[in-house]
């Protein structure tokens, strides 16, 4: 099958922010094959009764539909989206990405060179950073998706691959693992993960000082990726390691040191409180130094690197806690559809209310 031929759908999961218009339209001009489908999939909660505020490029009008995930989290969105197609080539789109100019060429070629045995294809991530100035903490951490290994901003997977594993699982609630789980159960299924040549832009959305502190819930996520493949996990999905144990070490010597000042046993709550502080002011420092070291980033890091490690301890206990029964993920055998080993009961893809979208301008 020549590239012009090979037929792939997009899946976008959304939850109606202003950048899904401009992936559109970047996917719209990109040089090369259209995909036959392009999915968005409305994850945004089912009180929210307002149209989906996007605006489909008149190139993409008849390939347009749009399904209801409900607020099921990331992993329940791209679920939905690729259940609702048939093509045998599935391409995940984060919806603040951009494709480039020969993005969909570059994908045609991508897959026409993928050989059976392959059952997903990473696209190549950009994170433009300022060259003015050195990133921010919250820019250095979008800027690691550009060497993350098989992240869904933009990754293709075979029909089959999908199929044979039961699709991402939806107990990852969160836009984080839920896509390292998949590669390593496709992986454990004989199928093999390549990256190919495309590139895909992931601009760095504006947020808040606390960012950092939210995404410590990250590590209620991978106790549960712990459970399922084991404790190397993070080499064989090739993810960094956080710094929980540093994290756990500075909060328990606050927790001592709280607990000797009530016994009333100063040295002891003074040594503790001084290991806390060693602690916090290590995390602050290393963030600051490299940094803009501006006045309004010093003050954050500072601010947040006090709330890092407990909120880090707390998710982490949650997710020990809430995933305490979960056991391991074993690849199931030929020719069974979906995952059924080691006990997992893998959520099914919910069924989900459909619009086709036409003559949208």
């Amino acid at each position: 099958m020549s590239e012009t031929e090979l037929p792939y759908a997009v899946v976008i999961p959304t939850v109606g922010r202003p950048s899904l218009n401009v992936c559109l339209a970047a996917l719209a001009d990109s040089v090369g094959p259209l995909p036959r489908r392009v999915v968005i999939v409305d994850d945004r909660p089912l009180d929210d009764c307002d149209p989906l505020p996007v605006t489909v490029p008149t190139a993409l009008c008849e390939r347009v539909e749009i399904v209801a995930s409900c607020g099921n989290g990331p992993a329940g969105a791209r679920n939905a989206g690729w259940s609702a197609t048939t093509e045998p080539w599935i391409v995940f789109l984060d919806d603040d990405t951009l494709p480039s100019g020969n993005w969909a060429r570059e994908l045609a070629r991508d897959l026409s060179r993928a050989g059976p045995e392959v059952g997903g294809v990473q696209g190549h991530i950009r994170v433009p950073l300022p060259s003015h100035r050195a990133p921010t903490d919250w820019e250095r951490c979008t800027a690691s998706l550009a060497t993350a290994r098989w992240i869904t901003a933009d990754m293709a997977y075979r029909r089959q691959a999908l199929e044979a594993v039961g699709g991402f699982d939806e107990r990852f609630r969160r836009a984080f693992r839920e896509d390292s789980d998949l590669a390593l159960r496709v992986k454990d299924a004989g199928w093999t993960l390549v990256v190919g040549d495309r590139q895909t832009e992931h601009p760095v959305r504006r947020t808040d000082r606390w960012v950092s502190v939210r995404a410590q819930a990250g590590n209620a996520d991978d106790v549960l990726m712990t459970r399922l493949h084991g404790r190397g996990w993070w080499r064989r999905a090739g993810a960094r390691r956080g710094r929980l144990p540093v994290h756990l070490a500075v909060t328990g010597a606050a927790v001592v040191a709280a607990t000797c000042a009530v016994a009333r046993r100063p040295r002891a709550a003074g040594a503790c409180a001084a290991v806390w502080l060693a602690g916090t002011a290590e995390l602050a420092l290393t963030r600051i130094l490299r940094g803009p070291r501006n006045a309004r980033e010093v003050t954050d890091m500072l601010l947040t690197s006090a709330l890092i490690p407990p909120a880090a301890c707390g998710h982490w206990l949650r997710g020990w806690w809430r995933h305490r029964q979960v056991r391991p993920w074993k690849a199931c055998s030929a020719g069974e559809p979906t995952p059924t080993g080691g006990g997992v009961s893998w959520p099914s893809v919910r069924p989900v209310a459909r619009e086709r979208v036409r003559g949208w301008r």
